[in-house]
């Protein structure tokens, strides 16, 4: 009986939605990240040099401030997604639950 509820939910169209929304949102983010963390490792291994220049006075050089910077990226890219689940995909999960709940997906209602 579960199994075969979870098969109507898995091709309900709201849990299809659902899922279409969250890669929409995950794939672009997680490239994006991948890209500034590569691009990071690769100045470090092919030109260190440039990560060499010192910034001011002091001892620290670019390359701190950039991997600073790249730590500091991957927070607010976190937190963009964050509030992205929260606002668009969380909505969607509670609505997808209560329909299960009541056997409204199972019944073919996709609305």
């Amino acid at each position: 009986m579960l199994d075969e509820k979870l098969k109507d939910l898995s091709e309900s169209g709201a849990y299809k939605k659902l899922c279409q929304r969250r890669a929409k949102t995950v794939w672009p983010m997680a490239i994006i990240m991948l890209a500034v963390y590569y691009a990071y490792i690769l100045v470090i291994a092919f030109a260190p040099e440039v990560f060499a220049n010192k910034i001011g006075e002091g001892h620290t050089t670019l390359g701190m401030a950039v991997g600073l910077g790249v730590i500091l990226f991957t927070f607010i890219i976190t937190g963009i997604y964050v509030h992205r689940a929260n606002v668009e995909l969380e909505p969607m999960v509670e609505d997808i639950q209560k329909r299960f709940e009541n056997g409204e997906l199972a019944d073919g209602g996709d609305a």
